[in-house]
């Protein structure tokens, strides 16, 4: 099975070597996808023997696009996406992509679930988020989803049909509402959640939490009515 990994990353140099050699070499691409750091991102990731791609215009869903243009002239079979920051555990991307290969779901979510989270790991503008997310997806959409976590698989043929387009806060969402909307079959698995290296872009600020949470909730209103 050939799986590729993209990273988004934005001056992640604490973290990214350490996110890089913890995954297990399963792999047939490992990509991180650099936002305009203005650290030594870069550098330590060639150094660490990911493929570099930069893309200057600011977003998570952005740097993540760039990475599945990459993908397209040889595609693989799964793609796994995975922060930079080293709050995942990168080891666990196997438990990530069992429900797949077996041939269960097309679609895995790792769930951020608290008894495997380090306290403080998720701010509580996160958590209520979070909650209050899974909460619109169950009411509107019948979900599953009890989380919205980064760390994620899907297969390449889906990943297609879905067509995402959203550039910033909102990529993680529309794919999940994606999902749904399509009936496609999808799955969670409980992954271990540590406090990150260094600031977080989004739920660091005040600012960025409410940006994210409006633009959460207004995806989820505008896939309802859809």
């Amino acid at each position: 099975m050939n799986i590729s990994i993209i990273i988004p990353a934005l001056n992640e140099e604490k973290s990214i070597g350490l996110v890089i050699n913890s995954i297990p070499k399963i792999y047939s691409k490992l990509i991180v996808v650099d936002n305009g750091s203005t650290d030594k991102t870069p550098e330590i990731s060639i150094k660490n023997g990911a493929k570099l791609i930069i893309e200057t215009k600011r977003g998570y869903g952005s740097a993540c696009l760039k990475g599945i243009d990459f993908l397209k002239s040889d595609p693989p079979d799964i793609v796994v996406f995975l922060d930079g920051d080293f709050s995942d555990y990168p080891e666990e991307i196997e438990k990530i992509l069992n429900p797949i290969l077996k041939n269960k779901v097309d679609f895995v979510v790792g769930a951020r679930v608290k008894y495997l989270r380090e306290a403080g790991s998720l701010t509580p503008q996160q958590i209520f988020g979070n909650k209050l997310a899974c909460l619109l997806l169950r009411l509107f959409f019948k979900s599953n989803f009890t989380d919205l976590g980064p760390f994620r698989a899907i297969r390449w043929s889906t990943l297609m049909s879905l067509k995402m387009e959203d550039k910033t806060y909102g990529w993680t969402i529309e794919m999940q509402l994606k999902i749904l909307k399509k009936s496609i079959p999808y799955s969670e698995v409980p992954v271990k959640y540590r406090k990150r290296i260094g600031n977080s872009k989004i739920s660091g600020t005040i600012k960025g939490s409410v940006l994210a949470g409006i633009k959460i909730i207004g995806l989820i209103v505008k896939y309802y009515f859809k």
